[in-house]
């Protein structure tokens, strides 16, 4: 069976030596030793002032909206996995969608600003497939209305943008390290920031709000284990190889795959991407089911990521969004991982041409 992603795992002894670091000390929780040894990690490989590692990528979006005290209108994208609106609304916050554009299927800046009212107070834009939004009109939007920028940059560890980490823009950057991603802790995620101010609300907020007997603010327990950082720290070295080998595998897919079929394109030459999805847009969605029914009898399981289009979703207000609407209809991400056999790439790309049309 090919499923859409397969988990990288590291060499067993080395996990195991890694994690025996904390289990001599029997200190497994509770900012472990490992825990903060990934962190600067991390933030050495990305280039980062502030991050904090977390149970997960969600937990960390609510993270950030509470420290900016968002309680009005968040203006953010229809094309992007559940957790993103779920996080709004979950903080008692409205979300206001704003469609996308076709070439990248990032969040469209020009819709952004017809959406803005005098109850906006930030965006949260998704980095989709690891492709950056446009940040430059972004930012310009956020500047002109006083509104903050929080990202979720679920997809995007190891894209990077203008010769920074792709996961540094914004007021907020959150990441997930689930076992699907590129690069994992099993279960986990971040939280980025350059304000020494907000990395402190953040610090709390992952800890119930106290340190120690001093107690400074309400919070919650977002805090992650040292078996999970131990996994981080292992999974960190192979970065760059995972990356370059998805990339190899993206470049045979395109090289079988015709030419009619639709992919996301990067907006800026100055961009290097992760390598860490592989989207197709099919020509409907009668030919995505068909495609997707035929791999299925092969044993070969690619998603339809994103679907549906979460202004579509049953506990929402219904809100318009043509482009993100057709796109996740027609979206299949194929099958794309370290270990991933040159002869079903073939397999899967020949597949797929037989329903271009």
């Amino acid at each position: 069976m090919i499923n859409v992603t397969k988990t990288f795992l590291p060499d067993f002894e080395t996990y195991t030596k890694t994690l025996k670091r904390s289990w001599d000390k029997g200190w497994i929780t509770n900012n472990g030793q490992l825990v903060v040894e990934l962190e600067e990690s991390l933030k050495k490989f990305l280039g980062v002032r502030h991050l904090f590692f977390t149970t997960n990528g969600t937990v960390v979006l609510q993270m950030a909206l509470k420290a900016y005290d968002i309680t009005g209108e968040v203006i953010t994208t229809p094309f992007s996995y559940v957790a993103t609106v779920n996080a709004i609304l979950w903080e008692k916050c409205k979300p206001v969608f704003a469609d996308i554009r076709p070439d990248t299927l990032c969040i469209d800046a020009a819709q952004i600003e017809k959406k803005i009212t005098d109850k906006t107070q930030a965006i949260l834009a998704t980095h989709v497939y690891g492709y950056p939004c446009d940040i430059d009109g972004i930012e310009k939007i956020a500047s002109k209305y006083n509104l903050k920028v929080i990202y979720d940059g679920a997809h995007a560890f190891g894209s990077r943008y203008r010769g920074k980490a792709l996961l540094s823009y914004g007021d907020i950057s959150t990441c997930s390290f689930h076992a699907t991603k590129l690069f994992h802790t099993i279960e986990g995620g971040c939280v980025i920031t350059e304000s020494d101010e907000i990395a402190r609300k953040l610090m709390l907020y992952r800890q119930f709000g106290h340190v120690y007997d001093d107690y400074f603010s309400e919070g919650i327990n977002a805090k992650n284990s040292e078996a999970h950082a131990a996994m981080g720290i292992c999974n960190l070295p192979h970065v760059e190889a995972i990356m370059a080998e998805r990339k190899r595998l993206i470049e045979l897919y395109r090289s079988k795959l015709d030419r009619g079929i639709g992919q996301p394109t990067a907006p800026d030459k100055d961009f290097v991407h992760n390598s860490a999805y592989l989207p197709v847009v099919l020509s409907s969605e009668e030919k995505l089911l068909q495609a997707k029914d035929k791999l299925a009898t092969m044993d070969i399981f690619p998603r339809r990521y994103f679907y549906p289009s979460l202004n579509n979703l049953p506990y929402v207000d219904y809100q318009s969004c043509p482009v993100s609407e057709s796109m996740s209809s027609r979206v299949l991400c194929l099958p794309l991982f370290v270990g991933l056999a040159d002869a079903d790439v073939i397999k899967i790309s020949e597949v797929v041409n037989q329903f271009r049309e």
